[in-house]
């Protein structure tokens, strides 16, 4: 986890290579971790939240939804000591405000085939470690969108799913 460079880790990374996939071996590999998340629970929560793929979102002129919620995860990311690179956030960018994008996060897809969810473990987890978790306006209510959903599931007996 120190990205220090060790002959275990210098083995594992020329047996990937081999394993008829891409992958590379990351010095970074925290800070990677939460921009993965940062990118997951974006995407995410304003799919579930708006109910549509990021094209659709952009043409409803919503760019600036988008663009809040994406702050705001990354901000508590910073605030557990992983500050998001800007190239990360640049490209996060991009993708979430991309004219006619079909993108929609499976939790969406989940949502709508009446399906339970990961909200609690990428929403929900994120937004318990913020320190003021009330400043996270987007993020608190595209959670609590997803647990509305959940409950509504549990209550219609749909839950065994």
């Amino acid at each position: 986890m120190s990205g220090n460079p060790s002959p275990r880790t210098d083995r594992l990374d020329e047996a990937m290579r081999g394993a008829g996939f891409d992958a590379r071996l990351s010095r970074t590999i925290e800070r990677e971790m939460w921009e993965k998340w940062i990118f997951i629970a974006t995407g995410a929560g304003i799919t579930c939240l708006m109910r549509a793929a990021i094209g659709d979102i952009v043409a409803a002129g919503a760019t600036d939804l988008v663009t809040q919620l994406l702050n705001e995860c990354a901000a508590i990311a910073a605030e557990q000591g992983y500050p998001a690179s800007e190239a990360f956030l640049e490209r996060a960018r991009s993708t979430f405000t991309a004219p006619g994008s079909p993108l929609t996060a499976s939790m969406l897809r989940d949502i709508e085939g009446g399906w339970p969810t990961e909200g609690d473990h990428i929403l929900g987890d994120l937004l318990r470690r913020a320190a003021k978790p009330e400043a996270h306006s987007l993020l608190r209510i595209a959670d609590l969108h997803v647990k509305a959903y959940e409950a509504r599931r549990v209550r219609s007996g749909t839950a065994s799913r």
